[in-house]
């Protein structure tokens, strides 16, 4: 999976670049389907609450997906992005296997009738 991250308005320290990129690894683990993500970071100071903003578009065969979440701190914000992403690949991958049993079903009633 290529990673690409953008820092916006913050430093990308090696502390912040391998949690992403470890959180990252766990969702990779979840699917192989995983061609690329960018992930953008972003420090809002003019606004009081949620000065955190994390964006991640995932490259994946079909559709993408996005999420995005906002919080005080940084690595919070990253988490329940994560968390996001990793239940939309869930229902993506629910939803594959379920229309691929469905076809197979039909197909094998297809051939029984045809008999």
């Amino acid at each position: 999976m290529h990673i690409h991250l953008s820092p916006r308005h913050l430093v990308l320290t090696g502390a912040i670049n391998s949690y992403v990129v470890n959180k990252l690894a766990h969702l990779d683990n979840q699917t192989d389907h995983i061609i690329a993500a960018h992930v953008v970071l972003m420090h809002d100071e003019s606004k009081k609450k949620s000065n955190y903003v994390v964006k991640i578009h995932l490259a994946v065969p079909g559709p993408d997906i996005h999420a995005e979440d906002r919080e005080n701190d940084l690595y919070a914000a990253i988490d329940l992005v994560m968390n996001k992403l990793s239940r939309q690949l869930r229902k993506r991958k629910t939803r594959l296997v379920t229309s691929k049993k469905h076809k197979t079903q039909v197909a094998a009633e297809r051939r029984k009738r045809g008999l």
